[in-house]
């Protein structure tokens, strides 16, 4: 890191992608957690697990969405190294009015996979948004976090 305790500024304050070059290559993986909140209308729309909409199935759809934008990260964020994962797992239940998205990516490498994991839950949360807005706009996307990480300098639990 350089003198701001930025990882992305280099020592002229300008956007810099990080050199990981000399870091060593480990297992590492992300958890990133999103949640939706959707009305009672949509809520009682969902059966056998999935909200069925004129798009097609809502889950499901976001479970694709996500897993693709996850791939895509290093595209979509200017910084962000691109990576080749070796696994990328969204999980998708309801508590309540909330829907939560659980995304999980892995990777060997010399960097982390945070972003990946973070993007993959964040577009899964878009999707849903999307495919349910017709039926209400009554949905808040109400937080996206890093749930846990482990590989790398250091290891992060949040739960």
């Amino acid at each position: 890191m350089e003198k701001s305790g930025l990882s992305h500024i280099d020592d002229n304050n300008a956007p810099a992608m990080v050199n990981v070059g000399e870091k060593k290559v480990t297992r590492r993986s992300a958890t990133a957690r999103s949640i939706v909140v959707v009305s009672d209308e949509i809520l009682a729309l969902i059966e056998d697990g999935d909200i069925q909409s004129k798009k097609g199935p809502v889950f499901h759809t976001a479970i694709i969405a996500g897993t693709m934008a996850a791939k895509k990260t290093g595209e979509l964020i200017p910084l962000c190294h691109p990576i080749g994962m070796d696994g990328c797992d969204i999980e998708i239940k309801v508590d309540h009015k909330e829907i939560v998205i659980r995304c999980t990516c892995s990777v060997t490498a010399k960097t982390g996979i945070e972003m990946e994991a973070l993007t993959g839950a964040s577009i899964a949360a878009l999707t849903i948004y999307d495919m349910c807005k017709a039926m209400s706009h009554d949905i808040v996307i109400r937080e996206t976090r890093l749930i846990a990480k482990t590989g790398g300098k250091k290891d992060f639990h949040h739960e």
